[in-house]
């Protein structure tokens, strides 16, 4: 299968406008809530508009925390990334009633970009299940060889129509635009850590796993000397 290549500057600006996206609306929601407070004098209004803030104030904040370590730099090229953070951000972005977070794993560091794919997972996971569910995540393994298996439960769970070709990085139509940059980009990580990630979607839920590319041994032949 053919990879599709994508430029770096469009790259970069695909997943500047992703980024965009996810905290225009909570910071609009800001906006709204501040002239509110300018132009309503009763009592209640003026609460219900401080509460709006605070929350936006919060998601604006928890989104763009999970942005930092999903697609930044965290750290110096060969950088590890404490598996605790992973969680801790993951959490403050599913903070809704609606969705519950089952992190499994003890607390490690683990290799950045390993780290930076499974938070790109949880990601698409949570796209499923836009009604509300059940997220699990389990890492098994250490350094190279961590594991990751997400899985979301929900009513109607369901895969966005071509995530799983763009992961694999044949796009249909061989594009990206800033609405699937985001699944594109999991599968450039995962390629680029030596991870295959494989995506199985039934009528209630969606598992994502990715696991290290085992090398294959070189034949017995090679490795004997001269006769």
């Amino acid at each position: 299968m053919t990879i599709f290549a994508l430029e770096a500057m469009d790259l970069a600006a695909l997943l500047c406008s992703r980024v965009c996206h996810d905290v225009i609306s909570p910071v609009g929601a800001i906006i709204n809530g501040l002239e509110v407070l300018e132009d309503e004098k009763d009592p209640a209004m003026r609460e219900i508009a401080l509460d709006l803030i605070k929350k936006s104030a919060a998601s604006a904040s928890a989104r763009l925390q999970f942005c930092r370590l999903a697609y930044g730099a965290a750290g110096s090229v060969g950088a590890s990334i404490d598996t605790g953070d992973a969680e801790t951000v993951t959490r403050g972005l599913i903070s809704g009633d609606r969705t519950k977070l089952v992190w499994n794993g003890t607390r490690r560091h683990a290799p950045k970009n390993k780290v930076k794919l499974v938070l790109n997972l949880c990601l698409i996971a949570l796209a499923t299940i836009p009604r509300g569910g059940v997220i699990t995540v389990d890492l098994t393994g250490e350094g190279d060889a961590l594991s990751a298996r997400i899985e979301a439960r929900g009513a109607n769970a369901r895969l966005a129509h071509g995530v799983g070709a763009l992961i694999a990085g044949a796009p249909e139509g061989n594009s990206v635009d800033a609405h699937t940059i985001q699944a594109f980009y999991t599968g450039l990580v995962g390629r680029d850590c030596g991870m295959e990630v494989s995506v199985t979607a039934e009528s209630d839920f969606v598992l994502l796993q990715a696991q290290p590319i085992l090398k294959s041994a070189a034949p017995d032949s090679a490795m004997a000397g001269p006769a």
